[in-house]
């Protein structure tokens, strides 16, 4: 079995597939400060909870270059096996246009490499982590190019730290768009202004490449803001997790 381990900087995520098939997946909380024992203990319980045996190989893409080695020494602890990294020189089949290829983040290469064998091309990728990424693939399925914004718990840590009245609150789309209470207001803000946004990027995105395109949105949020746009759009919340198995293969 493939253990697939994504780095994000809030969140890791770790998927255990058996061939195509996820068998289980589950989230830790990205620290720094672990050590190589703390997150082989974490690795460790995670596997027991799920009932994990026989994990051969293993990936890791990260966008906090801190945890690289912290976590594949903690999974050659756990397992024995030496993981394969995400980064210069390995094979994606990706064709990366942007000016300098080498500063694409590796989360944004495993969910292209993922989109682009799973849909039809062209297709723009959103990821709602820390930051709220949008991809966008040609229909000859280079990588073009895309934006980088703040996320939404990141927006919404910074309004509730910066003011002396406004609350912590859940990410929730409100009953009404018009907000007729703080809270109410906030999440209205944050939700379906989010929404409204990627509907907005979505147009002006598909006029640039001058057709329709498919839509996919990820990460821990994706489903909660998909829901109130007003385009069609596939969640897909094993996007990365598949775009670590088919890199993997791809090396092999």
């Amino acid at each position: 079995m493939l253990l697939a381990i994504d780095v994000g900087n809030t969140n890791i995520v770790l998927g255990v597939l058996d061939g195509k098939e996820l068998v289980t997946s589950g989230r830790l909380s990205t620290d720094i400060k672990q050590t190589d024992e703390e997150y082989a203990i974490k690795l460790s319980s995670f596997f027991k909870l799920h009932g994990i045996e026989g994990v051969d190989s293993a990936i890791i893409s990260s966008v906090v270059p801190a945890l690289i080695g912290t976590l594949k020494n903690a999974v050659k602890i756990v397992t024995g096996v030496d993981s394969l990294i995400v980064g210069p020189g390995i094979k994606t089949g990706l064709s990366i246009k942007i000016d300098d290829p080498a500063q694409l983040g590796a989360d944004l290469v495993v969910g292209a490499v993922a989109a682009k064998e799973k849909y039809p091309l062209p297709i723009i990728i959103f990821d709602l982590g820390t930051a709220t990424t949008g991809s966008v693939i040609d229909k000859n399925g280079n990588f073009l190019g895309g934006i980088i914004t703040t996320g939404v718990k990141t927006s919404l840590n910074a309004l509730s730290t910066g003011t002396a009245l406004l609350p912590q609150i859940d990410i929730s789309a409100p009953k009404n768009i018009i907000g007729t209470n703080s809270i109410d207001s906030m999440k209205s803000g944050a939700v379906i202004g989010t929404a409204a946004m990627l509907d907005g990027f979505i147009d002006r995105f598909e006029n640039e490449l001058g057709e329709k395109a498919t839509v996919v949105i990820t990460g821990g949020l994706g489903s909660s803001i998909a829901k109130n746009c007003a385009h069609d759009i596939i969640i897909d919340n094993d996007l990365l997790i598949d775009g670590l198995r088919i890199i993997f293969e791809k090396n092999q």
